[in-house]
């Protein structure tokens, strides 16, 4: 789809900071030439981010610091799956048995090359949670006696498939807890020390990027730790594909799954699942599968029929996505993620969960107000922050040191809505 300035600029008002002054009127990636602004300075020019917010169709209703869930599509993005929508709905199985293989090819081919990846190393999926589910399902190397680890802030339902597994297969379970504060040297001594006295552990669970905080792990220097002592590590990249700029050899690691409809901005139910190519015996295919020998990747999930218009629609959520400018829109969130957490950073009556240093967050950060540990007491923060300022965020329970609230700023939000947090959050602090 060839964005130009109908995407870009609606109106006079629009057009006077027409994004295409810093970007190609395509969806091409644009090349930075020398001389260039910084994608820290870009972070900041407001001029620049208007009219990309101009292209979400967001509710009035709130402000909405709950990007987490899902992504909102870009005006565009939402066009196309319409469109694609009513396509197949029109031609149903006339085009999906005859036409849809060769469409998709080139898209998943697309994806591929993007993250840096084989296009026999990945296949699509509805979400994330079912390529970590695939993955720790299908992982066939784990004997009785071994054992599998996880940490507190990894996700609810794959440290269940994670304790599943070892139990099927005659395995234990080592939990860990992520320290709190921590640094990113804190992080990976916390993963060699438990390594260290857990020789058994054959099997890691690894989150790029926490749901429950936002905490973003240095997963290649761990993933490499991991190896020296046996251990395979799944790696949960559910938040990170889109909210950071990465690409597959940047984390090392040989089993991931992705979320397409979060930082991606696609249509709901698209994910994919990532195995190196020289590890895909390791994983076996699904029980739907009887390959001949090891098969393929497509072998190692089952959904049956999907959307179709959803995974069409993903060419058109990467062309977007490049537009914007994957490192400039990492920066954008995080400048955003800033403004509002380390300004309260000093306040010593609240607790910013996601450290300062940009290696270790992105969009994502949680907060405590100090004592208010119990799921109760973060719901009636959320309640307040709602029904009292017209903030929506969203509470997250079971980590280690007590429940939190989740902040997750997007492209849409703004400056001034950062700050209206912080209003906000001290109104409360002074009501407590």
């Amino acid at each position: 789809m060839n964005f130009t300035r109908r995407l870009v600029m609606k109106g006079a008002a629009v057009a006077a900071v027409s994004i295409g002054t810093e970007t190609a009127c395509t969806a091409a990636p644009v090349p930075a030439s020398a001389g260039a602004r910084t994608v820290q300075d870009i972070a900041t020019d407001e001029a620049f981010w208007r009219p990309i917010a101009a292209q979400y169709d967001v509710t009035p209703d709130v402000v909405n610091f709950e990007n987490g869930y899902w992504g909102l599509m870009a005006k565009p993005v939402m066009e196309a799956f319409i469109r694609n929508t009513e396509k197949v709905n029109r031609n149903n199985s006339w085009y999906a048995r005859r036409d849809y293989y060769a469409e998709i090819q080139p898209i998943h081919a697309r994806i591929a090359d993007f993250l840096g990846a084989g296009a026999d190393e990945i296949v699509f999926t509805r979400n994330a949670t079912e390529s970590l589910q695939a993955l720790v399902g299908g992982y066939n190397l784990l004997k009785p006696g071994d054992a599998v680890m996880y940490a507190d802030l990894d996700y609810d339902s794959i440290q269940t498939a994670m304790a599943t597994k070892a139990e099927q297969e005659g395995a234990s379970v080592v939990r860990i807890d992520i320290p709190e504060p921590v640094t990113h040297d804190q992080l990976i001594d916390t993963y060699r020390q438990a390594l260290e006295a857990n020789p058994k552990v054959r099997l890691l669970l690894l989150t790029h990027i926490s749901h429950r905080t936002g905490l973003m792990i240095p997963v290649r220097e761990i993933v490499e730790m991991a190896r020296g002592f046996g251990v395979d590590c799944i790696v949960d990249a559910a938040h990170s594909w889109g909210q950071t700029d990465f690409r597959m050899e940047d984390l090392g690691a040989d089993f991931v799954g992705f979320n397409l409809h979060k930082w991606i901005g696609a249509p709901i139910g698209a994910g994919l699942i990532y195995i190196r190519q020289d590890r895909l015996a390791d994983i076996s295919p699904d029980i739907s599968e009887r390959p001949e020998g090891v098969g393929t990747i497509y072998h190692r999930i089952h959904t049956g029929t999907t959307n179709f218009a959803t995974f069409l629609t993903l060419k058109d959520a990467l062309d977007f996505h490049e537009l914007v400018g994957p490192a400039r829109k990492a920066a954008r969130v995080s400048y955003l993620r800033d403004l509002w957490a380390e300004e309260m950073r000093g306040d010593d009556r609240i607790e910013i969960l996601t450290p300062s240093d940009p290696r270790l967050h992105a969009a994502i950060t949680s907060f405590r107000f100090k004592g208010k540990t119990s799921v109760d007491d973060n719901k009636a923060i959320v309640n307040a922050l709602v029904e009292k300022h017209g903030i929506f965020t969203v509470h997250r329970s079971d980590v280690a040191k007590g429940a939190c609230i989740r902040v997750t700023p997007t492209l849409y939000n703004t400056p001034d809505q950062c700050m209206q947090l912080v209003r906000a959050l001290r109104s409360l602090l002074s009501d407590a």
